[in-house]
This record gives structure tokens, C-alpha cells and sequence, in this order.
């Protein structure tokens, strides 16, 4: 028995030690939605304080763990009132809940630089599973400081319904929005 616990602990240790870790470059990165307005338009707007890390053992990702956050505050979609109006409780209710997280579950390989990534997105106080469809370019070499990069870009829909975000009152706003997100990944 206590061999065995040994052989699981040596197998842990070895699985961390050979993970890598990718920090996201936040000045070339963002993350931003898309809803429609009163049926006609589209609006657009970003979160400006965000945080992401990939974690993979492989060299091409294919076990990769994906953990994002963004400050629910930091929403920006270029008019004060606006904003000021999401981070309420009609919205975001941000003084409640002042992040918004997603973790992956599953990445999973489609074709060349495609995938789809499976997880857990976390709104105010309501955790859904949604999935998300990915491009990755890269990895690369930095040309100055020689590190590894990556690129990756997700776009997904969800319902802000699921989430308790607006509710029925907000029917001059659509039900889906579109999720995207454009982040720049450094090797730590």
C-alpha cells in the first residue's frame, strides 16, 4: 500500500514539474462581446481588466487547461451611462459579484489550427458549462526575447438569460450574446 502511494506521489510530482505555464500579454489581448440593440444594431463592448493562463504538458497544447477572469467593473462599451447601467444589479450587480471566470474542461483538436474548448463560465452567481470554438497560431519564437508564444482566439454564444444578466426588463437588448476573445500567451 504504501508503495503504491509512493508510485501515485512520484507520478503527481513528475506530471507537475513537466506542465507548462503560459501568462497572457495583456497589451495584446482583449476580451469582448457583442449584443444586439433593439433588435437592429449591434453594440460592442470589453472587458479592460482581465486576467488568463493556459497550463499544458504538451508542446501543442492538446491538453491544455484554460482559466480566464475579467473584472466585472472594467466593462467598456464606450458610454458611461451605458456602462455605468451594466455594472448595476439590473447587470453585472458588480459590487456583489466582481468577477466573472471561466475554466476549461475540455480542449479538443478539429482540424489544423482548430478547436473547441468546453467549460465552466461564471456569471454573478450562476456557473454554466458552454464551448467555444478556438483557433490557435503559434507557437512561435519571440525574435527579441526568445520565448515561446501563442495566439489564441475563442468566439462563442451564450444566453445573458442563464446567467441572471438583465433579465426580461432589458427587451431592448438581445437574449445572446457573442463572446470573443483574443489573447497573446508568453512561456513562462
Amino acid at each position: 500500500m504504501r508503495k503504491s502511494l509512493l508510485v501515485i506521489g512520484a507520478l503527481l510530482m513528475g506530471f507537475g514539474a513537466s506542465a507548462q505555464k503560459w501568462a497572457v500579454d495583456k497589451s495584446h489581448s482583449n476580451v469582448g462581446f457583442t449584443i444586439t440593440h433593439m433588435m437592429i444594431s449591434e453594440v460592442d463592448g470589453q472587458f479592460t481588466d482581465i486576467d488568463a493562463t493556459i497550463t499544458s504538458s504538451k508542446d501543442d497544447l492538446s491538453d491544455a487547461v484554460f482559466e480566464f477572469t475579467a473584472q466585472a467593473t472594467s466593462v467598456d462599451t464606450r458610454n458611461e451611462r451605458r456602462d455605468n447601467h451594466l455594472r448595476s444589479a439590473d447587470f453585472f450587480e458588480v459590487e456583489k459579484y466582481p468577477t466573472i471566470k471561466f475554466k476549461s474542461k475540455k480542449f479538443t483538436k478539429i482540424e489544423g489550427k482548430k478547436y473547441t474548448v468546453v467549460g465552466d463560465l461564471t456569471i454573478k452567481d450562476v456557473t454554466k458549462e458552454i464551448t467555444m470554438d478556438v483557433t490557435v497560431n503559434g507557437p512561435i519564437v519571440h525574435p527579441r526575447n526568445q520565448k515561446k508564444m501563442v495566439g489564441i482566439k475563442a468566439v462563442g454564444t451564450i444566453d445573458r438569460y442563464d446567467f441572471h444578466v438583465g433579465g426580461e426588463s432589458g427587451a431592448s437588448t438581445g437574449r445572446e450574446i457573442e463572446i470573443h476573445a483574443n489573447g497573446e500567451f508568453i512561456k513562462e
